[in-house]
């Protein structure tokens, strides 16, 4: 839940900015922040998560300088990696999202704000802003189940998850249907939660705008 937590708030931080450089900046934002989401959706997490943690990870140990300075304790354990490759992950895919919304956004509305007088940075966070939020929210929404069911593949770089624990105790009770059972049960649970608390943003989020 934490590593879902996480890379869901950070990945949308970032996903901000790569949507709003492809809908309004210029050639030099809006290149690099397409092949970002080109590259993120293209390939694989599994992929992405092996090149970072067996890749980028394997690179560290060789350089004397990091393993003594104070983020080796921290590059040397496993869910740096997986949480970066989710939150790339995330970024790649709600990027793209909120390319769509900034851009679906009525020009009219930011010019008539202009118009009142508003700043650039105002009319962004008190118009263009809320309402791409608003314009993307239903699919934010199956990007942060799917989420959810991306977190696993942290159990293959040593990641000790929910999905690890079910493994190690069919590994020693040699029970096949339960933990996988339970393990159904709990994912549908957060997904529930996951879909009812973003309803209710929903429903008060064009109240809040209006």
């Amino acid at each position: 839940v934490w590593i879902l937590a996480v890379t869901c708030v950070l990945g949308f931080l970032l996903a901000v900015p790569l949507g709003l450089a492809q809908a309004a900046g210029s050639f030099w934002f809006a290149a690099p922040a397409k092949v970002f989401c080109t590259v993120i959706r293209g390939t694989p997490l599994l992929i992405q998560l092996w090149l970072l943690y067996y890749g980028l990870g394997s690179l560290f140990p060789q350089y004397p300088w990091i393993r003594g300075s104070w983020m080796w304790p921290f590059l040397r354990q496993a869910w740096p990696y997986g949480v970066l490759a989710l939150t790339l992950s995330f970024a790649g895919y709600e990027g793209e999202v909120m390319r769509g919304a900034f851009a679906g956004v009525p020009k009219g509305q930011l010019e008539a704000a202009r118009a009142f007088g508003m700043s650039r940075w105002k009319a962004f966070r008190r118009i263009w802003l809320p309402q791409a939020i608003y314009r993307a929210l239903p699919t934010l929404t199956g990007e942060t189940v799917l989420q959810l069911k991306s977190t696993p593949l942290v159990a293959t770089i040593s990641v000790i998850d929910i999905f690890a624990v079910s493994s190690k105790v069919r590994q020693d009770t040699y029970l096949t249907y339960e933990p996988l059972l339970l393990l159904a049960l709990i994912y549908m649970t957060i997904t529930g939660i996951l879909v009812f608390a973003f309803s209710r943003i929903d429903a008060r989020i064009p109240n809040k705008i209006g």
